[in-house]
């Protein structure tokens, strides 16, 4: 027999398990015949597609067996099975991607930390909620050795070799003295009807049926009644997807939602498809009510699972759907695949890539229904969601204005968030220009940019995007239907001669201060003007984007690189409107024109989002400024 320690994540997980405060533990019997499904699954391929298993026999079914006396609930399938290393791998460390995020979740207050079960599939590790002592006995198809897995769940656990009838898994809990509910018949009935009822296999259960007593006509008793004990079926065992929608009431919908999402959680909404014609196929997606826990890791789970005629290929496939849509939980199943796929010609595929491009416009165009037909639903898909569609503006070109229109958008004119349908309507017709703002920035910041004043004194509404995935995204969406989408930096209005020549005879006067802070500022700054864009703020910093540097900082940044790159110089814009401004070029305190220089470009560089160079160094010449004035 040999000892192993859990791996620490596991154990981590093992431990919240344990001393689980979760008041919903039912769920431990959909992960358990979950994972009973999988390996039923996984077999069935196997026989079809591989050699190797060609000569195993394909006889799926799961057992639960409720043995009283002895207080253990026995749940066994007739799966794929595994070796030692399968143990090791599977129940002796935890490598689902949404692991370290769950773990790093956890606050250390229980009851908070018990009800994170909920939105996360914990697996094999559930049955420890309700049992102390866990027995795995298990063979792979096509291998002659059973293992032996033993754990209390104490943060070790022991191997050894065993004998076992056929392939497949057998999991024996041992349960807790409290938990004597899972071992009634009815108990356990009511649970998989509620989670499993829709897995595409025969779950099988001991119940007593009563036998009433065999009467003659006279009425006298020939047998009297007893209690037999059958082996019935307790579940439809059919798959949920290939019934009509007509027929699926919502329950059944949410039921099979929370055993394939394995959440507590209902979903927000679901879309239910089946297209006939040159290709036929089946899609059933869940939009889920919570972010899924790895939304944003780089090894996020996919959450579809791919069928090739009901019959299980994969559900690791990230290309099945685009990573925008990562959120959704659910099924495709075709009948024009090939079952022995493999990922890489699911990758190139024509018959894949039509039903991927036909589901992405099925979910755009239900989630354009219910922006129009749901507000609510809506706000609350958006602020779990509406960023990561975001990205679908970026890497999708050909549903890119369809995306758009799902977005919400703050503006300056607005307290409230708009869609891009209806801010077009109020945009002058004549220059069709959508302009917007990007910054790393509060939002209440953003909105009192500099940057915005010559809009708001013009009254042209902007569109403010102040979340740090917009200044990646943005740059690359030019336009909208006839609409182009312009940066308020590029944005140029008409001026008369009159106006033009006022600003130069403005600028002229201008020169001697504009030297002075440039001489003051040096590198810092490319150049220094004065503009008639600034109403209210003194200064501003924009950049040059005809900049060699800048462009080649552009360039780097959108290939992924240039992380270390050094930013190039802004251009510092003064407005000599200002008060400031006009009582500094009329300064001949030389210090006082140093220090105001160097404040006024922080100032401009905070509102711009941002981090100053030298914090300190900036404090101390504006208590320096101060001092003089008081």
């Amino acid at each position: 027999m040999a000892k192993h320690q859990f791996q620490t994540e596991a154990n981590q997980i093992l431990h919240l398990m344990i001393h689980s405060l979760y008041s919903n533990k039912e769920i431990f019997i959909r992960e358990l015949v979950s994972n009973a499904s999988d390996a039923l699954d996984k077999l069935n391929m196997l026989v079809l597609t591989d050699e190797k298993y060609k000569e195993v026999t394909f006889a799926p079914r799961i057992d639960i067996i409720a043995n009283k006396e002895a207080k253990t609930l026995t749940i066994k399938d007739t799966g794929i099975g595994m070796n030692e290393e399968d143990l090791m791998s599977h129940l002796g460390t935890i490598a689902k991607s949404g692991t370290k995020a769950f773990l790093e979740n956890l606050t250390g207050d229980q009851k908070a930390d018990s009800n994170l079960i909920g939105q996360f599939g914990v697996g094999f590790y559930a049955c420890f909620m309700v049992a102390d002592k866990v027995e795995v006995t298990t063979k792979k198809a096509g291998e002659t050795q059973a293992f032996l897995w033993r754990s209390a769940g104490d943060g070790e656990f022991d191997i050894e070799n065993t004998t076992m009838d056929g392939h497949g898994t057998m999991i024996v809990m041992h349960l807790k003295d409290d938990e004597g509910e899972f071992l009634e018949s009815h108990r356990i009935e009511t649970i998989i009807k509620k989670y499993s009822n829709h897995i595409p296999f025969a779950i099988f259960m001991d119940k007593e049926k009563f036998v009433p007593a065999v009467k003659d006509d006279d009425n006298k008793e020939l047998e009297p009644s007893r209690t037999d004990i059958e082996n019935v079926q307790i579940n439809r065992a059919n798959a949920l997807w290939t019934i009509s929608k007509s027929e699926i009431k919502d329950e059944e919908y949410k039921d099979f939602y929370s055993s394939i999402a394995h959440s507590s959680e209902e979903p927000l909404a679901w879309m239910h498809n089946k297209a006939e014609g040159a290709i036929e196929y089946t899609t059933l997606f869940y939009i889920p009510s919570k972010a899924p826990m790895d939304m944003y890791r780089v090894d996020y789970q996919t959450g579809i699972k791919l069928y090739i005629n009901r019959v299980f290929i994969t559900d690791d496939e990230k290309e099945l759907m685009p990573t925008y849509l990562r959120f959704l939980r659910g099924v495709i199943d075709s009948k024009d695949l090939p079952l022995n796929v493999s990922r890489e010609i699911l990758q190139s595929n024509a018959v894949m890539a039509k039903i991927k491009n036909a589901s992405v416009k099925k979910v755009l165009s239900e989630l354009t229904k219910m922006s129009k037909n749901d507000a609510q639903k809506y706000d609350a898909f958006y602020a779990e969601f509406g960023n990561v569609l975001k990205e679908g503006l970026y890497n999708d070109h050909a549903n890119r204005e369809k995306i758009l229109e799902l977005m919400k958008f703050n503006t300056i004119n607005s307290e409230e968030t708009v869609m891009i349908e209806d801010f077009v309507k109020k945009i002058d017709e004549t220059k069709k220009e959508i302009y917007y703002i990007t910054g790393k920035t509060p939002l209440a910041m953003l909105k009192n940019s500099p940057s915005l004043e010559r809009f708001k004194s013009r009254n042209i509404d902007v569109l403010v995007l102040n979340e740090e995935v917009d200044t990646i995204i943005f740059p690359m969406v030019t336009d909208y239907k006839d609409y182009k989408l312009v940066p308020v930096a590029d944005a140029k209005f008409e001026e008369s001669e009159e106006e033009k020549k006022e600003e130069e005879e403005i600028a002229k006067t201008y020169e001697g201060l504009a030297k002075e802070f440039k001489d003051a500022l040096g590198d810092m700054v490319k150049s220094v003007e004065t503009t008639s864009d600034l109403t209210d703020s003194p200064v501003a910093i924009k950049v040059d984007k005809e900049d060699p540097s800048y462009m080649m900082a552009q360039m780097m940044k959108q290939m992924g690189q240039g992380g270390d790159m050094p930013a190039p110089a802004p251009i510092l814009l003064i407005n000599p409107k200002h008060e400031l401004l006009i009582k500094l070029k009329d300064s001949a305190d030389q210090n006082l024109i140093n220090d105001a220089a160097h404040v006024l470009l922080d100032q401009a560089k905070l509102f711009d989002g941002q981090e100053l160079s030298d914090t300190a160094d900036f404090i101390l010449r504006l208590n320096r400024i101060i001092a003089k004035a008081i």
